[in-house]
């Protein structure tokens, strides 16, 4: 990213409908100097770019991977399949924000004539590098059927995103609930209150490196609690907290003036992502506070239009959350794999879109405020 330049990446950044923080120069440049994706860490950088007359007009988020660690899309069983017939699965080509299942644009171009151009350096790179497969994880439905028209498969998923439909208050949001999600919020709320926690909400232009060292402290704590490891050094938010402070939330809970628990949110003027959240106590809904119900109240008071909440989690339905879905396409260089796959992906597909119309009928909203 040194190479390409923070201008120059930028300036193409900001010429696509669906620009979001993850995909800034700022975001990416962290990641790689702190060394949280790296070779080392088996995320090896290798963006293509295009240039036309000094000015860079076309590139892609690419990594080449010799595992499937932070991706959130699974292809687990891909790599074992791969392994019990005695072919290699790794490396592999990915293009994706690491650590981050955030949709967006990932053929970054200035025009339908630079962007054609890059699809195809992309399907010359992946034949030419005698990698087992490249992978596009969360591109917008437009540039997956591009992808598709490629020789792509696709493959969909499900996530949880709120919609702001203008409320003045968090109360108003509750008021368009069925009458027991309301309940159980305010419930929920309480007990935070009655628990004696007070919640801040810093922006990152106010953060401090104390702010920035508990959150490690939390984030860690979380991964220890699952038996993992954390993706993300203490540099990488650091570097993140200098760089783009305009796009970073903090939320703070403290208890008897110590903090206790910490959420990580990013946001532009249109969407706020949920990222990361930990806390170094247990209390009751505590989580619901920190990562659900501050936020939304944020996206409400700042007129932010969308709350992405993050990977999986049907409970996030019952706090006004809406299934979504998402996309990957999949390219395997073996025949007879690319085939399994395919049929494997047509029979997901059916499941997924009856899993969504399952879930599209247990909306929480009140009838007169369905979408």
């Amino acid at each position: 990213m040194s190479e390409v330049g923070q201008a120059a990446w930028d300036e193409l950044l900001g010429m696509q409908e669906d620009a979001n923080p993850f995909l800034s120069h700022a975001f990416l440049h962290a990641l790689h100097e702190s060394r949280s994706a790296s070779a080392k860490t088996g995320w090896q950088p290798q963006y293509p770019t295009l240039w036309r007359d000094g000015q860079l007009v076309a590139a892609l988020p690419l990594y080449v991977k010799d595992h499937s660690y932070g991706e959130y899309v699974f292809d687990w069983a891909w790599a074992d399949a791969y392994r019990r017939n005695g072919l290699e699965y790794y490396p592999k080509l990915l293009s994706a924000i690491p650590f981050t299942p955030v949709s967006g644009s990932r053929l970054l171009a200035r025009d339908d004539a630079a962007r054609s151009e890059l699809l195809a350096t992309l399907t010359e790179l992946q034949h030419e590098s005698g990698v087992s497969s490249t992978h596009v994880l969360y591109p917008p439905q437009k540039q997956a059927r591009e992808l598709e028209d490629a020789g792509f498969l696709l493959r969909s998923g499900v996530q949880f995103h709120w919609l702001n439909a203008g409320y003045g208050s968090f109360e108003e949001f509750l008021s368009t609930l069925e009458q027991k999600k309301r309940k159980n919020i305010r419930a929920e709320r309480r007990k935070v209150r009655e628990a004696g926690i007070t919640l801040r909400r810093v922006p990152g232009v106010e953060a401090t490196e104390d702010d920035w060292r508990f959150f490690k402290r939390c984030y860690d704590h979380t991964y220890a609690a699952h038996y993992s490891s954390p993706y993300l050094n203490l540099d990488f938010f650091l570097r993140i907290g200098a760089t783009m402070p305009q796009n970073i939330l903090l939320v703070i809970a403290e208890r008897d003036g110590r903090p206790i628990a910490s959420s990580l949110l990013i946001h532009n003027e249109r969407t706020l992502f949920g990222r990361y959240w930990g806390a170094i106590e247990h209390h009751a809904c505590l989580h619901f506070e920190t990562a659900y119900y501050q936020p939304l109240e944020f996206c409400i008071e700042r007129g932010i239009g969308a709350f992405e909440g993050g990977a999986q989690g049907e409970h996030k339905m019952a706090r006004g959350f809406l299934p979504v879905r998402t996309w990957s396409a999949h390219w395997l260089a073996h025949p007879a794999f690319y085939d399994a796959v395919e049929r494997f992906l047509e029979q997901e597909t059916g499941g997924i879109d009856d899993y969504l119309d399952e879930l599209n009928e247990r909306t929480p909203f009140r009838a007169a405020h369905r979408p």
